[in-house]
């Protein structure tokens, strides 16, 4: 496929939206409180905002700089970029974390459709905590539903990307992002006025030194790669779909902004809840479809707020299922030369048959592991400690040793039409500071340190 019969964002504000749809998802809405938590709350935030500014945004630009650069997918990326070279293996890496994570991730999206669907039918009115919790646990382990939501949401995401970038992902994402922030400012006022909300704003904004601990640290980097969706090759593909005109250095910013600003609010959403109604603050994963259940049911307006927050979600994890169902059909289409139409059918069936398995890992294909884990931990494991890091790795060091310095600037300069001031901060950070944050992660997440 040629370059010039490629597809492109239209507008500034598209490239934001989508590129923003694809960091902001269950990593900020349903993770990030969550983790948060669980790390001492202003502390893990400080330091995460530092960390996402001395790392996150370098590791962002690197991939938009290959996918502006390369005008490909990103295994077609680097095999134009370093022709005759392995590096499109790190290309393949992207690929297949996109193909396992959308598979898995689809299915925690999915689940919010479930309780979307109970918001709307009151089904959480009369119930207890034990009742909650048994409600998700035996939903998970049904055969039909979390394959028929996970199946419905598939479906969403295949209509939206087979109708092209301009006509179905900028389309979309230009009217959900707007939809999406509304929607949590809704959530946030009506939080901060719940009586004793003022705990909740404490603890999320008012750091406490005592707690920061290397684990805290650590933890806070892998929260921000896990966030920002850097290292599985979305921000290559959308890198480039995006126009010469494009300042990357100032897209990559706004992106990072809007997504740190969207995992902010959602934490004014939830934390002042959760201190008002006496729930401790580090609950863990079920904070979301255990705890929040529970405490819109004894709110006033629970009702209509229930139905929002979980229609928030699902809007949330719809734009980043969009942008890593992308990946797989931007290489199908290119590598394979066939169809827009004839990748996304291609991408969903495959992808959709490990879905199904990932959906039954509590229930019907429970009984299924690899080294002790189901097919949804084998998915979320090897992806989030083994492919994002190794991908994220290889992307600064290809920017920042192989691509070369003179390359990177005409990319970031726009040709040299534009000053690019930041470079030398920005070499600096991707060929010394992020490899090792990122090595870091790795390292943590394989339980090395």
């Amino acid at each position: 496929m040629q370059t010039d019969q490629r597809d492109s964002f239209g507008s500034r504000f598209g490239v934001i939206a989508a590129a923003a749809g694809s960091a902001i998802g269950l990593g900020n809405i349903w993770r990030f409180p969550y983790v948060l938590g669980e790390n001492g709350g202003g502390i893990f935030l400080l330091i995460y905002l530092i960390l996402v500014a001395m790392v996150g945004i370098p590791v962002m630009l690197s991939e938009f700089t290959i996918g502006r650069s390369a005008r490909r997918n990103p295994y077609g990326s680097f095999r134009k970029l370093a022709p005759g070279k392995p590096w499109y293996l790190v290309g393949l890496v992207g690929i297949a974390a996109a193909f396992m994570i959308l598979a898995f991730y689809t299915v925690v999206a999915g689940w919010t459709l479930e309780y979307l669907y109970q918001a709307i039918a009151n089904g959480f009115s009369g119930k207890s905590s034990t009742d909650i919790n048994q409600m998700f646990d035996t939903f998970r382990a049904g055969t039909f539903r979390p394959i028929l939501w996970f199946l419905i949401f598939m479906l969403m995401t295949s209509w939206i990307v087979i109708s092209g970038i301009r006509k179905g992902i900028e389309k979309y994402t230009k009217v959900l992002m707007p939809f999406l922030f509304i929607l949590i400012l809704i959530l946030d006022i009506r939080a901060i006025t719940l009586p004793g909300a003022g705990e909740g704003l404490k603890f999320l904004f008012k750091p406490d030194i005592s707690k920061i601990s290397a684990e805290t640290i650590l933890e806070a980097l892998g929260q921000g790669f896990f966030s920002l969706s850097i290292g599985m090759g979305t921000l290559i593909t959308y890198g480039s779909y995006i126009g010469n005109r494009e300042r990357l250095g100032n897209t990559a910013l706004n992106v990072t902004l809007a997504d740190t600003l969207i995992a902010i609010l959602a934490g004014v959403a939830i934390f002042p809840a959760v201190f008002a109604f006496h729930i401790p603050p580090g609950e863990g994963t079920g904070l979301v479809f255990k705890t929040l259940p529970l405490i819109f049911q004894e709110m006033t307006g629970g009702y209509v707020f229930a139905i929002l927050f979980f229609l928030l979600l699902s809007i949330a994890a719809l734009t980043s299922t969009i942008s890593v169902l992308e990946v797989i059909v931007a290489f199908f289409s290119e590598e394979l030369n066939i169809s827009r139409k004839a990748a996304t059918i291609l991408a969903s069936l495959t992808v959709g048959l490990l879905g199904v398995l990932a959906a039954g890992s509590w229930g019907w294909f429970s009984q299924f592991h690899i080294l002790k884990q189901s097919v949804f931990g084998i998915l979320d494991f090897t992806t989030a400690n083994i492919l994002l890091p190794l991908g994220g790795f290889f992307i600064v060091i290809f920017v920042g040793w192989f691509m070369g310095t003179q390359k990177v600037q005409m990319e970031l300069s726009n040709g040299g039409s534009l000053k690019a001031g930041y470079l030398p901060v920005f070499v600096f950070l991707v060929r010394y500071v992020a490899p090792l944050a990122i090595a870091l992660v790795f390292m943590n997440g394989l339980g090395w340190i």
